[in-house]
C-alpha cells in the first residue's frame, strides 16, 4: 500500500483495479477487520463520492472517494 496526503485527503494507491468498497476499507486501515468494514457500510457510516453507499461489494477504481470515520481517501492505481 502506498499513501500519498493530497489537501488533507490521503491517497491509497492499491495493485489491483476493480477493488471492493468492503475490501478497501480494510486495506487501507479504515476498520480492523473485513466484518467491521461490511457492518460499518450496512449501518450507512460509509460515503462514496460524497453519497451514502449500502453496497458492501460496490466496485471502486481511480479517482473515487471514500469516507469514513472522519477520514477520507481517494483510491489510485
Amino acid at each position: 500500500m502506498s499513501e500519498t496526503p493530497t489537501d488533507g485527503l490521503r491517497t491509497v494507491v492499491v495493485p489491483h483495479m476493480p477493488i471492493e468498497l468492503c475490501q478497501l476499507l480494510k486495506f487501507a486501515a479504515l476498520t480492523a477487520s473485513g466484518g467491521e468494514a461490511k457492518q460499518a457500510i450496512s449501518e450507512g457510516r460509509v460515503q462514496v463520492n460524497g453519497a451514502i453507499e449500502s453496497i458492501k461489494r460496490r466496485k471502486l477504481g481511480p479517482g473515487d472517494r471514500v469516507t469514513f470515520a472522519g477520514q477520507t481517501i481517494v483510491v489510485a492505481s
